[in-house]
């Protein structure tokens, strides 16, 4: 068990989750990971007016579990503070090889419960996205990335450039 405050006043590289007390590692580390996560965040925070977008912030979901989206996107300008502790707009889960379904459902179920209006998950192995609300989940068809309200659209060619 790790008391809070010592996570808060501690980092791991790569950053943990705190879920009740423990210490959850996150999966990261390799080249298409990073891309979809490097280009997902920088069209929002360059292209998309109205958000901001972050990598890798720490989101207090409750006041035992912190959750670190790979990409936080939030709906105005830059949050006050040290981590997030209202509800984003969208957090952005790319896919690891090594990512269990099962935990992916646990950090999508978070999400959802505090409020996140929608969680991307992105495979950049297969070059697929998901999109996952209160109302269920769905596959990007279409290729594009949206949050319910309609006012966000991310499209997948700016995830997964032709190039590749």
């Amino acid at each position: 068990m790790v008391p809070l405050a010592d996570y808060l006043g501690h980092t791991t590289d790569p950053d943990c989750d705190y879920v009740e007390g423990r210490l959850v590692e996150r999966n990261v580390g390799e080249i298409s990971h990073s891309d979809a996560q490097g280009r997902t965040y920088a069209f929002v925070q360059f292209s998309v007016p109205g958000f901001w977008a972050g990598v890798e912030v720490r989101t207090q979901i409750r006041p035992d579990r912190f959750r670190v989206p790979d990409v936080v996107i939030v709906r105005g300008g830059r949050p006050a503070g040290r981590v997030i502790t209202a509800p984003p707009e969208v957090a952005v889960e790319v896919l690891s090889p090594e990512d269990r379904a099962a935990d992916l459902q646990d950090r999508i179920d978070d999400y959802l419960r505090f409020g996140v209006r929608a969680v991307w998950v992105i495979d950049p192995e297969r070059k697929r996205a998901w999109i996952h609300t209160l109302e269920g989940a769905h596959e990007a068809i279409d290729r594009v990335l949206r949050n319910p309200a309609g006012d966000l659209e991310v499209p997948l060619s700016a995830v997964f450039p032709v190039s590749e």
